[in-house]
């Protein structure tokens, strides 16, 4: 089973040794997503609601970029700077995983690249 690199303009480029996701036969990794415009490669300004639709809609074109769709994703983790904004990040991570969500781990974490409020990475299959 041979490993194919996926990127896309339409999410951030990496900034440091590592790929948007790797695709090993039917399975996708995602390297984790923070909230920068991919176009400029600026953060978003905002609360946690606007960090977290920016990092889901990277995510998204990463997953779309693989072949495959959110519903198609089976696990994702969550690093939040403050579980404070737990509430408000399930209101937006709903909105991206309708249905039946994926299995999940959300933790808070001391710091995150860029000293942004969220970051989250993604397995999927491609069907």
């Amino acid at each position: 089973m041979s490993k194919e690199i996926i990127a896309t303009e339409k999410a951030p480029a990496a900034i440091g040794p590592y790929v948007q996701a790797t695709k090993i036969g039917n399975m996708l990794y995602t390297s984790g997503q923070i909230p920068l415009i991919p176009e400029t490669m600026q953060l978003v300004e905002g609360d946690i609601k606007v960090q977290a639709e920016q990092v889901l809609k990277n995510l998204t074109a990463i997953l779309e970029a693989a072949g495959t769709t959110t519903e198609n994703v089976v696990k994702t983790t969550c690093f939040l700077k403050d579980m404070n904004d737990f509430v408000a990040f399930n209101e937006v991570y709903a909105e991206f995983f309708k249905g039946v969500a994926p299995a999940r781990s959300c933790v808070e974490v001391a710091r995150l690249p860029k000293d942004v409020l969220v970051e989250v990475e993604a397995i999927a299959y491609i069907a």
